[in-house]
């Protein structure tokens, strides 16, 4: 197939790379020159008339940050992708936005799906992320193969947006665990356990799920070196917030959580990992760790 990539940032670079490892043709795309030049590093092409390239192409992917890059590209993308063709957008984004995405793409006659994943860059590079998938579903069942290679835990969600919606219901309980071990640690730490205890007890219990196995690896070092920032915690906590008022559900766990993410970017703490906001549970608690 000629596939289009547009966004290859730390996601969207080893999806590209697998499409293209699987056999397919793969031009891509990005507004950042830095990413461009690792996508060339790694054996990708980068399009030169990307309106040229989106109009050959079997399908089109992104992987974007924020809703107004999906609606940008999307409104590219339908100006030019033609009928039988597919759109395929990985973004954590608001389900506002990805339903206006399928309005602008209704009338060519293409196909919109959302492919929402779970797991970090490192996944990603691994092939081990979780796929959960709306949209089109007999456009799902020809395109899932091709995405073995991104992971081969596949869901499919329905005809619109509950890709969407099941993202940030994920990410919501990955926010949680952060602070529910930012209070479990505090505690533990005070009253006199050791750091590392803390972790290998707690990494074998009831409690120890993926992302708790996952956070142990780095934080039993106090390792805070990012694999998704406060800030990027914080915007997908809005888009959490944005859906449950738009829903009216009362999240009152993640409100606070909110707060305590912004707590860490007053700290200066922006550039780390989310799990930073164990240090405002820290400082709050009195205690000095750095």
């Amino acid at each position: 197939m000629k596939l289009v990539f547009l966004g290859v940032g730390k996601m969207g670079l080893p999806m590209a790379s697998h499409l293209l490892a699987d056999g397919h043709a793969v031009e891509v795309y990005d507004v950042d020159a830095h990413r461009l030049a690792l996508a060339q590093a790694a054996g990708l092409v980068v399009a030169q008339d990307l309106g040229a390239v989106l109009s050959q192409a079997d399908g089109v992917f992104s992987s974007l940050p924020h809703d107004a890059a999906l609606i940008d590209t999307a409104t590219r993308v339908a100006q030019h992708l033609r009928a039988g063709g597919f759109y395929l957008d990985t973004s954590t984004v608001s389900v506002a936005a990805s339903a206006a995405v399928a309005d602008l793409l209704a009338p060519n006659a293409c196909d919109y799906l959302r492919v929402t994943v779970s797991g970090n860059n490192h996944m990603a590079h691994a092939g081990q992320l979780t796929l959960m998938a709306s949209g089109p579903q007999a456009a799902w069942q020809r395109v899932a193969p091709m995405l073995k290679r991104w992971g081969t835990v596949q869901f499919y969600l329905g005809p619109a947006e509950q890709a969407r919606l099941m993202k940030l219901v994920i990410n919501l309980m990955i926010g949680q665990t952060s602070a529910m071990l930012a209070e479990a640690l505090s505690l533990g730490h005070k009253g006199g356990l050791a750091w590392r205890d803390l972790w290998q007890v707690i990494g074998a219990s009831a409690v120890a799920s993926p992302i708790v196995k996952a956070k142990a690896v780095q934080l039993s070092t106090r390792d805070f070196t990012p694999t998704f920032t406060v800030p990027q915690m914080l915007k997908d906590i809005d888009l959490i917030l944005a859906e449950a008022d738009a829903l009216q559900v009362p999240l009152l766990q993640t409100a606070i959580t909110r707060q305590m993410m912004l707590s860490a970017l007053a700290q200066g703490w922006a550039e780390q990992d989310y799990a930073a906001i164990i240090k405002v549970v820290e400082q709050s608690a009195g205690i000095h760790q750095e």
